[in-house]
């Protein structure tokens, strides 16, 4: 029987993008917000990295996190959370 290591923390791609066209002043700060608040969570090594994706108005986080719970509170203390839709991917780590 195989045996399989499981990690103390849970890593999940979070991608997301404006749900809105129009850039009011509140999507503005909420944007000028997200660069502080991803240094924060990788100072804290919660977040693994961040990623713009061209051509678009969003981007593609790696979280590591110890729960669902945990995960939850981060997306929604990012500064965007009310203007942004967000696809959210558990990932594993591929072994031999």
């Amino acid at each position: 029987m195989r045996t399989y290591k499981i990690d103390r923390y849970m890593k999940f791609l979070v991608i997301w993008y404006f749900m809105q066209r129009d850039m009011n002043p509140a999507v503005i700060k909420a944007v000028l917000g997200l660069r502080d608040y991803a240094k924060s969570l990788k100072r804290q090594g919660k977040l693994e990295s961040y990623y713009h994706i061209v051509g678009r108005h969003g981007g593609a986080w790696i979280f590591d996190v110890e729960s669902n719970d945990e995960l939850d509170r981060l997306i929604a203390g990012m500064p965007v959370y009310n203007y942004a839709e967000y696809h959210i991917y558990p990932l594993t780590e591929m072994k031999e």
